[in-house]
């Protein structure tokens, strides 16, 4: 599998251990850095790997910086990128059944080396179950301006209507 890396000067050890990882297993890389402890910024890293899963150059991404959540937030903005922060198996198993993600980001900081080799290869093994979560990730991509209309007039309502789920889907 192609997987694009990328990290800030808070995530480059646990990256490079990943480039590492993953070679050995068999994985093509694409690293995007940063190699060394110089402070950087997380956006740069974050949307670079988002760019290339989205643009079909990798198959997935992981990103890592000090907490996951910064760069997260950063691979996100791309267009089609559905990143989860994610600091245990079950949680990297769930948001690729469910939420299709094709985005994992790690937090070296708080994150063993041991728990993110397990993360990585559950979020690397498992599929998307589709079904009733396929609808539901495609919402994620589908806030117009019309629902954006719609739900800021049901927050002045004190109301969201339209939300639940079709009985099929369940």
């Amino acid at each position: 599998m192609m997987i694009a890396l990328g990290a800030d000067h808070a995530g480059f050890e646990c990256k490079d251990k990943l480039v590492a990882l993953l070679l050995g297993r068999g994985h093509t890389i694409l690293d995007f850095g940063t190699h060394d402890a110089s402070p950087v910024d997380y956006p740069q890293y974050g949307y670079a790997v988002g760019e290339a899963v989205a643009s079909g150059q990798a198959e997935r991404g992981i990103v890592v910086c000090g907490s996951s959540i910064g760069i997260a937030i950063a691979a996100n903005k791309v267009p089609g990128i559905r990143c989860a922060p994610v600091a245990e198996p079950l949680a990297a198993e769930l948001s690729r059944r469910h939420n299709d993600a094709n985005v994992l980001a790690l937090a070296e900081r708080l994150t063993g080396w041991e728990m993110i080799e397990r993360i990585v290869d559950v979020f690397l093994s498992t599929g998307f179950d589709g079904g009733r979560h396929a609808n539901r990730v495609q919402q994620l991509f589908s806030f117009t301006d019309e629902q954006r209309a719609r739900t800021l007039r049901a927050i002045e309502a004190h109301a969201v209507t339209d939300a639940a789920t079709p009985k099929e889907l369940l």
